[in-house]
């Protein structure tokens, strides 16, 4: 059974080229450090997993989980000694997508940078593409 990690909101990144990368989501060096913060907690947990769910006022969100291992049809993002599993699902929804961890005074959140998505909520927590 997972367990969900933390609150994720989605932002369209407007006028970004989608560059060629190995990998399908990319991690900045705060979204990297908060994540080891996390696992170190967790030593059962390797890595975490990213879905995608039908909810929210604009269709989609993503979730964010703790993984013991990865899933047969997950793909698999390692950066920087971080391991992010991507549930099959999600995998078209995230390309050329950046996870971010942001903090300012009032909240805390990862946010997913997606040129992709043509539209979202009000609050950020739902998306369609």
């Amino acid at each position: 059974m997972a367990s969900s990690v933390v609150r994720a909101t989605v932002r369209a990144v407007s006028k970004r080229k989608i560059q060629g990368t190995r990998a399908a989501l990319t991690l900045t060096p705060s979204a990297v450090q908060k994540i080891k913060q996390l696992l170190k907690d967790k030593p059962e947990h390797v890595g975490l997993k990213v879905g995608v769910r039908t909810r929210g006022c604009n269709g989609l969100s993503y979730t964010l989980e703790y993984a013991k291992s990865k899933g047969d049809s997950d793909e698999e993002v390692v950066q920087d000694g971080i391991r992010i599993f991507i549930e099959k699902k999600a995998q078209l929804t995230l390309l050329g997508t950046e996870m971010d961890y942001v903090e300012d005074k009032l909240s805390s959140e990862f946010v997913f940078n997606n040129p992709n998505i043509k539209g979202t909520c009000g609050c950020g927590e739902s998306f369609n593409i």
